[in-house]
């Protein structure tokens, strides 16, 4: 499994510890920036996390920033990247399993092995493919193409 990951200069130190733990553990990793704790953007780096989401270069992508927030938002800009700022690990499991979400993000605060947790949960948990969300996700879909209708 390939991971994709990004942060800002506030999540430097998660994910650089969290693409040690992944890299350990065997998985292949791609490492989108940013590489120091120097102030930057975090939405050059989720634009990058997101191209490899699109190209297929990654199974799933984490991002990191300050809160979390603002790396979602920027991700969520971009066509086809479903991303979900996450707190634990149930909703880390109920964004795959219900949302199909390609991508999750959390603040820099989060403890080691929370982040740990949550990373698993996420990668680990398959897609539902309920009619339920499987209709909730193509209004989803639809709205990202501009063609939805109430």
């Amino acid at each position: 499994m390939k991971l994709g990951f990004a942060s800002d200069h506030r999540g430097y130190k998660l994910k650089k510890s969290l693409i040690n733990y992944y890299k350990e553990k065997g998985y292949n990793i791609i490492d989108c920036g940013t590489n120091s704790e120097d102030s930057c953007d975090y939405p050059d780096y989720a634009f990058k996390l997101g191209n490899l989401i699109n190209n297929q270069e990654v199974d799933y992508g984490i991002a990191i920033c300050g809160t979390g927030i603002g790396i979602s938002i920027a991700l969520n800009k971009i066509k086809g990247v479903y991303c979900a700022k996450v707190n634990d690990v149930t909703e880390a499991i109920h964004t795959r399993s219900d949302n199909n979400t390609n991508c999750i993000a959390f603040g820099e605060k989060t403890n080691i092995d929370d982040a740990i947790d949550i990373v698993n949960a996420f990668i680990c948990t398959e897609y539902s493919n309920l009619e339920k969300h499987n209709r909730r996700n193509k209004k989803v879909k639809d709205i990202e193409k501009g063609k939805y209708h109430a």
